[in-house]
């Protein structure tokens, strides 16, 4: 078990702090507030606060009468909230949203191979044959959270093929580290780059499999993502940067430090529970809290990345700007740390 030295107060003021900046965003049915809301999410959890609840129904509400997207691999996220929200308050509406992003994903969202989701950002046929590390979050995790609360072993399947070949498309086997995207037409990972927040997607949600699957040694799959996971973690702690945060791109000292992704791997190496790990998360707790503003802003964090041309595309992403994803991986490591 890790042994993280913190003020308990301070953790439950800054999550206070960035669920209520989070709370204020002008977010759209899409990803940044389906990540964003899975941490206020999370902080609810944790903290009990029914204010939170509160708000994130009335959201919900709001945006349910005025007309829903289609769906997409990244509109999907805002599965996450609502399982939440079913589950506090019993509204079936909430849960036939849910089944209806899972229905997409099952029976229509566009796959390729063995049938590996493919990620999608909008309707069209966006990136033929291409997978990327961010599906794991927008829809296999959220996969296996549906399918694991119904016991539906189907459903548990899909999402954990989609784990399995996700390692398979984008995880270095040498180094360890993950690809941003992998391009099944070419064969190839496109920029061939080490993107810090691919390695967080990957990293939190492979996480999260073992809490989700009480059996999860019975699932062959489980075994490929708890030894991903493990030697993911073990290179990862190698390029810790001395202000406790990951690069945008891990190992190119020139690329700016990027707070999202550090939240994401130090989440992950919490729920990985790997005692050898605890210098790391605390080192990266500091370095998370030194770039949380007074008024709960999350600094640091990258704009929406696709897979970019070469390095320096990656390291001209603005990060001058409040983003959900920044927003809702904060709260889901802050969530982790009380928890």
């Amino acid at each position: 078990m890790l042994q993280i030295n913190y003020d308990r107060e301070e953790i439950l003021s800054v999550i206070d702090k960035v669920t209520r900046k989070t709370l204020a965003m002008d977010l759209t049915w899409d990803w940044p507030c389906g990540v964003a809301y899975y941490g206020v999410s999370r902080a609810y959890q944790t903290i009990g606060n029914k204010e939170y609840l509160e708000m994130l129904v009335q959201w919900a509400d709001e945006y349910i009468e005025l007309g829903l997207p289609d769906w997409t691999v990244n509109t999907c996220a805002m599965g996450h909230m609502l399982i939440t929200l079913y589950e506090e308050t019993g509204n079936q509406k909430y849960w036939d949203i849910v089944m209806s992003k899972v229905d997409y994903i099952r029976s229509n969202a566009l796959r390729f191979g063995d049938n590996v989701l493919q990620h999608t950002v909008s309707v069209s046929n966006d990136f033929p044959e291409q997978a990327w590390a961010d599906t794991l979050f927008m829809a296999a995790f959220f996969l296996l959270r549906v399918g694991s609360k119904l016991n539906d072993q189907e459903m548990i399947q899909d999402a954990l093929n989609q784990y399995y070949w996700h390692i398979k498309y984008l995880q270095d086997p040498s180094s360890g580290f993950w690809y941003h995207g992998y391009n099944n037409i070419k064969q190839d990972h496109m920029s061939g780059l080490y993107w810090g927040r691919a390695n967080a997607w990957g990293a939190y949600t492979m996480s999260q499999v073992k809490p989700l699957l009480k059996d999860w040694y019975l699932y062959p799959q489980c075994m490929d993502v708890e030894c991903s996971l493990r030697d993911q973690l073990a290179a990862l702690k190698l390029v810790q940067t001395e202000n406790g945060l990951w690069r945008t791109v891990l190992d190119d000292e020139e690329s700016y430090e990027e707070v999202s992704a550090s939240c994401g791997i130090a989440a992950a190496m919490i729920n990985n529970g790997n005692p050898l790990h605890t210098k790391y998360v605390q080192k990266a707790l500091k370095g998370i809290l030194d770039n949380i503003s007074e008024d709960g802003r999350v600094l640091g964090v990258s704009g929406g990345t696709a897979v970019m041309k070469d390095r320096e595309g990656y390291r001209n992403i603005p990060k001058d700007w409040i983003q959900g994803w920044g927003q809702g991986l904060a709260l889901a490591f802050l969530s982790d740390m009380l928890k």
